[in-house]
């Protein structure tokens, strides 16, 4: 049997073979992702409430697996005192209620025009959220929101990516120097090889920390303003205490599902679900149970399906044979 990460490789790299992917609207979870609860209520208003809402499937195995890493926070945070994790499939709760009285939210989805929070309905009841002070967690690709949304957007997370400036891509990197924040306790220095990232993003002008930041490839900066620094360490997690008291905390990795086993990265995010919803991080960070095995639960179903081959245009004069209607 080829191991789970080889056979990513081995996916990602066939020739000859495109993704088919499930819209929104078709999206259908596995007979293994059904036996995890959904949209499970707090039984004890005593508890915090933490919603961890998973985007439709996208992009190719082991990239972008939103369900699968949200069901791991879940069972994650299970461990933690005083926590009660809800996890939301398909980018919205079908039951919005779930929603009511959360102390954080935490959105682990595709980003830009495709965020599943564009619904007007959507955005007002998170904006409500915000206005109640829930924390806020963003992840990959879901810290962009299209140019209409981003000013507000911005003011809940402390930052929003997007085109003019912002560059994105796949390489290695390294933080080597990890701050002082309730987020990074137990924190230590990680490399984190050739997961996907966003950088140089529109921050607010006040209440962002940097947390993480490390070098890129100047190869990957695409735009005029990010070439311009060159060199620059860039933020790719960032703490913002908002002007109302909320708390957020925006990471643009996640791209890689194999991340969720490097235990510096899941400790931040864990860490950053607890102090964005204004709970108390213990001294030494966020310890929970690990098992190699997990990364291979709950992954969603990505179909690869043979390209079809374009046929090659006629000759110019050549005579073109009728079409055969069946």
């Amino acid at each position: 049997m080829i191991p789970l990460f080889s056979r990513f490789f081995v996916l990602a790299g066939c020739t000859g073979l495109a993704l088919a992917m499930a819209t929104p609207g078709q999206a259908e979870l596995t007979a293994e992702q059904q036996q995890v609860p959904l949209e499970e209520d707090s039984p004890d208003p005593k508890l915090a409430k933490i919603v961890l809402i998973a985007g439709t499937p996208s992009n190719k195995p082991l990239q972008h697996e939103y369900f699968a890493g949200c069901a791991l926070m879940r069972q994650w945070l299970k461990e933690v005192p005083g926590v009660w994790p809800v996890l939301v499939a398909d980018g919205w709760p079908k039951n919005e209620k779930v929603l009511d009285g959360a102390k954080a939210v935490l959105c682990y989805m595709d980003g830009g025009d495709k965020l599943a929070l564009l619904e007007p309905a959507r955005w007002a009841k998170i904006k409500g959220l915000m206005d109640q002070k829930a924390g806020l967690v963003m992840l990959h690709q879901a810290v962009e929101v299209p140019a209409a949304q981003a000013q507000e957007f911005q003011s809940w997370l402390g930052a929003v990516w997007q085109k003019d400036i912002g560059s994105r891509g796949h390489w290695d990197m390294a933080f080597e120097s990890i701050p002082s924040h309730a987020a990074t306790r137990g924190v230590q220095a990680f490399a984190a090889p050739k997961d996907g990232w966003l950088f140089n993003l529109h921050f607010a002008p006040q209440g962002v920390t940097p947390l993480l930041a490390g070098a890129v490839p100047d190869s990957g900066r695409s735009t005029v303003d990010a070439k311009s620094h060159a060199g620059r360490a860039e933020v790719i997690a960032w703490a913002y205490e908002r002007p109302n008291g909320g708390r957020s905390v925006g990471f643009t990795g996640c791209d890689l599902h194999i991340g969720w086993g490097w235990e510096s990265q899941r400790r931040f995010l864990l860490n950053s679900l607890l102090w964005s919803a204004g709970l108390d991080v213990p001294a030494g960070g966020v310890t929970v149970k690990w098992d190699a095995a997990s990364l291979s639960t709950n992954l969603d179903r990505k179909v690869f399906a043979a390209k079809i081959k374009k046929a090659a245009a006629p000759a110019e004069g050549a005579s073109v044979p009728p079409a055969v209607v069946k």
